[in-house]
C-alpha cells in the first residue's frame, strides 16, 4: 500500500529491464582547447549520461539479456512492439548507420530506410531533443560492444500495418520541433522542461491517450499506461500527484532517492528512480522539480470539504475491509492509518489511495510495493504481495476501507476491479 505518486516518470510505454548502474554521472561542459580524441572521449561520456537521462536502456533490453541488444515485447492495443537492437552491430543492430540516420529516427520518426516508425517509439516526445544531444546519444550507443542479436518482428494488428494510416496519424498527432526555450522563464524552468516533456518523454505514460493511441495533450494531466496495468497520476491535479505545494528540496529528493516525507515511488517509478533519475546532476534534478511545481494545481482550501454520510449497504461493505486491514495492515500502517515516517507510508490523506482509479492501490496489495534501492535510500524498506493467502473479496474490502477510512473519500472496489488489474508487473 505504497504511496506511487509520480508513477511512470521518465518512462517509456514498459520499463522493466534491470541495470547494473556504474558511478554517478554528470554532464561536462565542453572545454574549447579539447584535441579531436579528447573530443570525442567526452561526446561518448555526454551522450551516456543523455542516455541514462532518457532511459534508452530500460526498453532496448530484455530481461537477462545484453544491454540494448533490444528485444522487449511491448503489448498495446495495436498489437505488440518489439524493441529493435541499437548496439552497433552492422547485421542486426545500428552499425551501418550514421549520426544522420540516428537524427532521423529520433526527430522525425524515419528509420533509416525511410519508413515511419510507430509511436511505440516515443519521437513524438525526442523530436525535441536538440542535435548536439542526439549526436552525442549516437556517439555513446556506437561506443559499446556490437551484440549480435535478430529479434522478432512486430506483429502489428490489421488494419494498424497499413503504413499510410501511419502518415495519416503523423498528419494529425505528430509535431516535429526541436525543443525552443521560453524566455520568460529561468534557466533551471527551461531545462527542467525540456528533460520532462523532451529527452524524458514523461508523457508517455502521464497523459490519457484516444483510440489512436496518440496522446490526448501534453499537460502531463494522467492516464492508465498503455499496455500496462499501472495507472499515471496526474502531475497537474491535488488530488493525485501535483507538487505545486511541496518545497524543491522535497521533490528532488523524491526524483532522487524515491522517497520524501509525502510519497515513496514504487512500480513503473521506482524502476525509473533506480535505473535514471538518481544518476542525473543535481542541477539537472532541481530544474524537473522547478518545472513540475509550476505545472501543478494547488489544493483550494477555501472550500472546506464535506465527508457524506455512507449509506447502511455500503458502510456494511466497507467495515467488513476494516477487519481485513486490521489482521493484515494495521501492524505497519497504524491503527488510524498514520504510517510510521520514514518507513511505512501513511493512508490517511495519501493522495494514491484516494484518487479516482483504485488501480495502483490494488496492484500495491496484490505483488506488494518496493522503493527502489537508490544511494540516497540503500535498504528500503518493502510491502510484501497479499495475493497468495488473501482472496479477491477481501482485497476489494480492504482497499474499499482504507479509500474511505479516516476522512478518505474514493470510490468503492469490487472482486472484478481487483481481477482486472492482473497483468505483467510493468
Amino acid at each position: 500500500m505504497r504511496n506511487s505518486s509520480g508513477a511512470g516518470f521518465m518512462s517509456k510505454w514498459l520499463v522493466i529491464a534491470s541495470w547494473v548502474a556504474g558511478g554517478l554521472l554528470s554532464p561536462i561542459p565542453m572545454a574549447s582547447a579539447q584535441t579531436p580524441a579528447d573530443s570525442a572521449a567526452e561526446q561518448i561520456r555526454r551522450g551516456e549520461y543523455l542516455a541514462r537521462a532518457g532511459n534508452c536502456m530500460g526498453c532496448h533490453t530484455t530481461r537477462g539479456g545484453e544491454p540494448y541488444a533490444g528485444g522487449r515485447k511491448l503489448n498495446t492495443p495495436f498489437g505488440q512492439f518489439v524493441t529493435p537492437n541499437i548496439t552497433p552491430d552492422n547485421e542486426t543492430g545500428i552499425g551501418r548507420w550514421n549520426s544522420e540516420d540516428f537524427w532521423q529516427a529520433l526527430h522525425y520518426g524515419k528509420s533509416k530506410d525511410g519508413r515511419y516508425l510507430y509511436p511505440a517509439f516515443p519521437y513524438t516526445e525526442y523530436t525535441k531533443v536538440t542535435r548536439p544531444d542526439a549526436d552525442a546519444i549516437f556517439a555513446y550507443l556506437r561506443s559499446l560492444p556490437p551484440v549480435v542479436q535478430t529479434n522478432p518482428p512486430h506483429k502489428i494488428s490489421s488494419p494498424y500495418d497499413n503504413q499510410f494510416l501511419l502518415v495519416l496519424w503523423r498528419t494529425r498527432y505528430f509535431n516535429e520541433g526541436v525543443y525552443q526555450p521560453d524566455k520568460s522563464k529561468s534557466d533551471e524552468w527551461n531545462r527542467g522542461n525540456y528533460l520532462v516533456q523532451g529527452l524524458g518523454h514523461c508523457t508517455a505514460c502521464h497523459t490519457s491517450r484516444n483510440v489512436w493511441g496518440a496522446s490526448q495533450d501534453d499537460k502531463l494531466s494522467g492516464g492508465k499506461i498503455m499496455g500496462t496495468h499501472w495507472y499515471a497520476p496526474s502531475l497537474i491535479s491535488p488530488r493525485e500527484a501535483s507538487v505545486a505545494e511541496w518545497p524543491i528540496e522535497d521533490i528532488v529528493e523524491l526524483l532522487s532517492t524515491g522517497k520524501n516525507g509525502h510519497a515513496v515511488t514504487s512500480g513503473p517509478m521506482a524502476t525509473i528512480v533506480r535505473q535514471s533519475l538518481q544518476y542525473l546532476s543535481d542541477y539537472d534534478i532541481r530544474s524537473m522539480a522547478v518545472y513540475l511545481q509550476s505545472l501543478g494545481e494547488k489544493q483550494d482550501s477555501a472550500k472546506p470539504r464535506k465527508i457524506p454520510k455512507m449509506p447502511e449497504d455500503v458502510r456494511q461493505y466497507v467495515d467488513l475491509g476494516e477487519k481485513v486491514y486490521k489482521e493484515h495492515c494495521q501492524d505497519c500502517h497504524g491503527e488510524s492509518g498514520q504510517g510510521v515516517p520514514g518507513i511505512y507510508p501513511p493512508l490517511a490523506g495519501n493522495r494514491n489511495v484516494t484518487m479516482a482509479s483504485p488501480l495502483n492501490t490494488i496492484r500495491s496489495v496484490l505483488y506488494g510495493g518496493y522503493p527502489p534501492v537508490t544511494a540516497g535510500n540503500p535498504r528500503p524498506y518493502g510491502m510484501p504481495p497479499y495475493q497468495h493467502f488473501i482472496r479477491d473479496p477481501e482485497i476489494a474490502q480492504v482497499v474499499s476501507y482504507i479509500r474511505n477510512a479516516w476522512g478518505n473519500l474514493g470510490s468503492l472496489v469490487y472482486p472484478d476491479d481487483v481481477d482486472n488489474s492482473r497483468g505483467s508487473e510493468f
